[in-house]
């Protein structure tokens, strides 16, 4: 059986919920699928292609062993990580929060955005949100029963950039919350001191919640990240969302956190409770021990990450793309028009038996389609040597 007949309806009713009908597959499964299919060199999903530090992967072990966190962890998450995610952010952003009240762990930041949006917006009230936009944000939106309004950035030279008289013009009385994500997925945009200042300025103006997507946090090449959260204003209507998988290399481990006030953290972890309820529980402990590397570990990754960025983009250059210089995150997005094309769908579709790579389209991160079109992402998180192997077979495409 697939459809239901529901009383007074001409036809039989989907199954799924209409709320979520416009979402399939995601692109990051069918792209993946084939890659694999076509013994491509994987360069769409943000994912590592090594582990994160030994250390780290052992403290897991440990907790493990020692029997920590292999029953319920606590629902607000375990103490020690708690603590820990409280000390980070004072220690790297001078934010203050109390880890008993303020912090909330979260399988992952997908779920913190989930919870958090279910929690806060309710049928009929508009979430703005940057587009491009990771996917996620859409089906949340939805699943709460929101209005999406998206607000576009668009290239400026090198970069992507917020216009923000379109941010100020997309507020209306029915606004309830902006969604921000800086570092910026796919297009790596890491958004000024200024331009946050102004975001700032308007959330407190119109009387906005803010909820704040930072897990690309410490990856930043050019300029700075600067929380929203420590702008005049912002402390009490802002909820920070961050995770341990870009910024230690154990995406699969799904631990993801809210810092927020009391009230906020509250209101997300009603939500929360029935999603997961509770998750990771051996992992909390090793990712409380990742937040107190020392510094150099955090510059290493940068350091690592900005090699591989340039290695990647120069190469892209060289195959012909227009390549937007990322200022953060794990991906340069390019330009096709100059080798010919304009639909993205169809030349990522075509890249792997053109040359075995594959990258995404950045149009399903859009609304407007047509402003996505021309735009492919392609992921620079991998080893030297895979990066370098798809560089030689990119250069195939050169006009």
């Amino acid at each position: 059986m697939t459809t239901h007949r529901t009383a007074g309806e001409e036809g039989p009713r989907p199954l799924l919920n209409r709320r979520l009908a416009e979402f399939g597959t995601t692109i990051f499964a069918e792209m993946s699928a084939l890659a694999l299919s076509t013994g491509s060199i994987n360069l769409g999903q943000g994912f590592p292609d090594t582990d994160g530090p030994e250390e780290i992967r052992e403290a897991a072990v440990r907790a493990l062993r020692d029997g920590r966190g292999n029953q319920y962890p606590p629902g607000p998450g375990v103490p020690e990580l708690r603590t820990a995610i409280a000390e980070h952010q004072r220690r790297f952003h001078g934010l203050e929060y109390d880890p008993d009240t303020e912090v909330l762990v979260t399988a992952g930041a997908t779920e913190a955005i989930a919870a958090a949006l279910l929690a806060l917006v309710e049928p009929g009230d508009e979430v703005i949100a940057l587009e491009p936009y990771y996917d996620s944000y859409a089906a949340s939106i939805a699943m709460a029963g929101g209005v999406r309004v998206p607000v576009t950035l668009r290239p400026h030279g090198p970069a992507f950039r917020l216009d923000l008289d379109e941010l100020r013009d997309a507020v209306t009385d029915r606004t309830r919350l902006l969604l921000i994500n800086t570092p910026h997925n796919p297009t790596g945009t890491v958004l000024t001191r200024a331009e946050l200042a102004a975001i700032a300025e308007l959330a407190v103006e119109r009387d906005l919640l803010v909820v704040t997507d930072e897990v690309y946090e410490h990856l930043v090449f050019d300029g700075e990240h600067v929380p929203l959260a420590s702008f005049p204003g912002m402390r009490e209507r802002t909820v920070t969302i961050s995770s341990a998988g870009k910024t230690f290399s154990f995406t699969g481990w799904k631990v993801g956190w809210v810092t927020a006030s009391p009230e906020l953290v509250a209101t997300v972890r009603s939500a929360k409770q029935f999603l997961t309820y509770v998750s990771a529980g051996p992992f909390q402990y090793a990712v409380a021990e990742a937040l107190r590397l020392p510094d150099a570990y955090f510059d290493g990754l940068r350091d690592d990450l900005r090699a591989k960025r340039d290695l990647l983009g120069e190469g892209l250059a060289a195959a012909g793309f227009t390549v937007h210089h990322p200022a953060g995150t794990y991906f340069v997005t390019t330009d096709i028009r100059p080798l010919g094309e304009t639909d993205g769908f169809a030349f990522c579709r075509a890249l792997p038996e053109r040359c075995g790579v594959v990258a995404i389209p950045n149009a399903v991160f859009y609304d407007h389609r047509d402003e996505g079109a021309p735009f492919v992402r392609f992921a620079f998180c991998k080893r030297v040597d895979v990066l370098e192997e798809a560089v030689a077979r990119l250069k195939s495409l050169a006009p």
